[in-house]
C-alpha cells in the first residue's frame, strides 16, 4: 500500500481560503498521472498555518474526492501529542489509509519521549503509522534504534526519512522487520534510497510531473536501474530548485506558472523573491514544464 510515488500535495489558497476547486483539480492530475498515493496536510500542504477545522476538513474532502483510486495518507503530526492523536482519530474516521506523523517539533523530546509520543498515538488509532523524519524541520533527528523499537508496535509500518543521510537510512533498514517501509522524503536522495531498499518517496517535485516521478519509481521498483537514472538525472534540476527558497514556496510558484493554482501563501510564508521566480520560471522551460 504504501511504495511508489506519493505526492506531498500542496493546499492551494485563494483569497486566504482553500481553493476546493483548484485543490480537486490537483488531485485528479495525480490520479492521472500515476501518482500511488496522496499525502494530504503534510509540511508541504501548510498545515502548520492551517486552522483544526481546515485541517480536518481538508482531510475527509480528499478521501472523499480521491473515492479509493489511490493511498490517502493524512498528515496528522503535531509537536502536542494530544492534538496528534485527536487528528490521528479524525484522519481514521475519514477514512483515510494511513497517517503521516512528522516527529515533534521545538521542544525536543529526548529519545524515550519519541517512543511515548509515537505509541501513545499508535495505541489511539487502527490505522497505519508513518514516521516522519525532517531534523531540518523540527530542529531533532529520531534515531534508528528509537525507530527499530518503534517498528514492533504492529500499526507503525513505516518511515519517512528526510534526514539527508544515507547512513542513517542503511541503519533503519538493517534494523527493522522486513516488511517496514522507508520512503524517500527528499526528491533528489529517492534513487539512492531505492537503491538500499527504500520503497519509494513522499515526494514534492510529483506536484508538478507526477508522471516522471511516478516512472521513475516504477523503474527502481522493478530493477531498472538504468532508466530510473536517466530520469533522475533529467529531474535533478526540478529536484534542487523546488527547494531555492522554504518549501513549499518554490513549489506553489511553479504551480502558478504551469496555472494550476493561484500562487498564495499563509504568513510567515511569503512570496519567492524575483530572482528564485526566474529561476524557477527558467528550469520549468529548460525541462519542458512550461
Amino acid at each position: 500500500m504504501f511504495d511508489g510515488s506519493i505526492v506531498a500535495i500542496v493546499t492551494p489558497l485563494k483569497n486566504d481560503k482553500v481553493d476546493i476547486k483548484a485543490f480537486e483539480q490537483l488531485v485528479e492530475f495525480q490520479i492521472n498521472n500515476k501518482t500511488s498515493g496522496i499525502v494530504v496536510c503534510g509540511c508541504t500542504g501548510e498545515p502548520s498555518t492551517l486552522t483544526m477545522k481546515e485541517h480536518k476538513e481538508l482531510i475527509r474532502y480528499t478521501v472523499e474526492i480521491v473515492n479509493r483510486r489511490c493511498t490517502v495518507i493524512a498528515g496528522t503530526g503535531s509537536n502536542n501529542t494530544k492534538e496528534a492523536i485527536e487528528l490521528s482519530q479524525e484522519a481514521e474516521k475519514a477514512g483515510a489509509d494511513g497517517a503521516l506523523v512528522i516527529t515533534p517539533y521545538y521542544n525536543k523530546p529526548m529519545p524515550s519521549g519519541l517512543y511515548q509520543h509515537y505509541k501513545k498515538i499508535a495505541d489511539s488509532v487502527t490505522i497505519p503509522i508513518i514516521i516522519y523524519n525532517v531534523p531540518s524541520r523540527t530542529g531533532i533527528s529520531i534515531l534508528p534504534e528509537t525507530v527499530y523499537e518503534l517498528s514492533q508496535i504492529k500499526n507503525i509500518v513505516g518511515i519517512k526519512e528526510a534526514s539527508g543521510s544515507l547512513d542513517q537510512v542503511s541503519k533503519i533498514i538493517s534494523l527493522c522487520r522486513d516488511d517496514f517501509v522507508v520512503l524517500s522524503g527528499d526528491d533528489s536522495l529517492t534513487l539512492p534510497i531505492m537503491s538500499i531498499g527504500g520503497k519509494g518517496v513522499i515526494s514534492v517535485a510529483a506536484n508538478i510531473v507526477p508522471l516522471q516521478v511516478a516512472d521513475m519509481v516504477d523503474a527502481a521498483l522493478r530493477g531498472d536501474w538504468e532508466t530510473a537514472q536517466r530520469i533522475h538525472i533529467e529531474l535533478f534540476p526540478i529536484f534542487k530548485v523546488l527547494f531555492i527558497e522554504t518549501n513549499p514556496i518554490p513549489v506553489k510558484a511553479a504551480l502558478g506558472l504551469m496555472g494550476m493554482i493561484t500562487p498564495e501563501w499563509r504568513l510567515p510564508l511569503t512570496s519567492p523573491s524575483p530572482a528564485s521566480l526566474e529561476k524557477i520560471r527558467d528550469v520549468l522551460i529548460k525541462s519542458k514544464v512550461l
